[in-house]
C-alpha cells in the first residue's frame, strides 16, 4: 500500500529509515469524505494531509530545515480508518514499524523558497499556511536523497 509519511529534512539523512509515525493514505475514510474523487485525487489528498502534517512535525523539530517533506512509500501494512485521534484527517493511519529507505518510492519537499511561509505557518499565521496549501512540492527520487540532504536543497 503506498503511505505518505511526514518527515524533516533531517529525518531523510537517518540511515535506518524513519520511526513509526502517524501516516496518510487511500483509506475507506478518505474515500468516504472524498467520493467523487478519483484514485489520483484521493492519492494527492493524502499526500497534501502529510504535507500539512509536515509543518506539525517541524514544530516539534526547531533544529530541521524549514521545508515540509513527504515521504512516500510502499508498504505492507494491515490498515484500519481508527487511530487515537478522533480529530485525524481521514486518511490517517498509524505506521507501528520503521519504514526502511528500500521501502521508499520517492520523496515530495518544498524548494527553499517556501521557508518563510513553512516558519509562519508554524508560528500559526493561517495567510502562510493557505499560501503553502497552494504550494506543489519537488519531486526527487530516492537515488536523489543523499545529494539532497548533503546540499539541503
Amino acid at each position: 500500500m503506498r503511505v505518505y509519511l511526514p518527515a524533516t529534512m533531517s529525518e531523510l539523512a537517518d540511515p535506518e529509515g524513519l520511526a513509526p509515525r502517524r501516516a496518510y493514505a487511500v483509506t475507506g475514510a478518505l474515500s468516504d469524505a472524498l467520493p467523487h474523487d478519483d484514485d489520483e485525487s484521493l492519492e494527492y489528498a493524502a499526500q497534501l494531509a502529510a504535507a500539512d502534517a509536515s509543518v506539525v512535525r517541524l514544530a516539534e523539530h526547531r533544529d530541521a530545515p524549514r521545508r515540509r517533506v513527504v515521504v512516500s512509500a510502499d508498504v505492507a501494512v494491515q490498515v484500519t480508518d481508527q487511530v487515537a485521534d478522533p480529530d485525524a484527517a481521514p486518511g490517517a493511519i498509524e505506521i507501528v514499524t520503521p519504514v526502511v529507505w528500500s521501502q521508499v518510492a520517492c520523496v515530495h519537499v518544498d524548494e527553499a523558497a517556501a521557508a518563510p511561509d513553512v516558519s509562519a505557518a508554524i508560528a500559526g499565521d493561517l495567510g502562510a499556511a493557505e499560501r503553502l496549501v497552494e504550494r506543489d512540492l519537488l519531486w526527487y527520487d530516492v537515488s536523489e536523497l543523499a545529494s539532497l540532504v548533503a546540499t539541503g536543497r
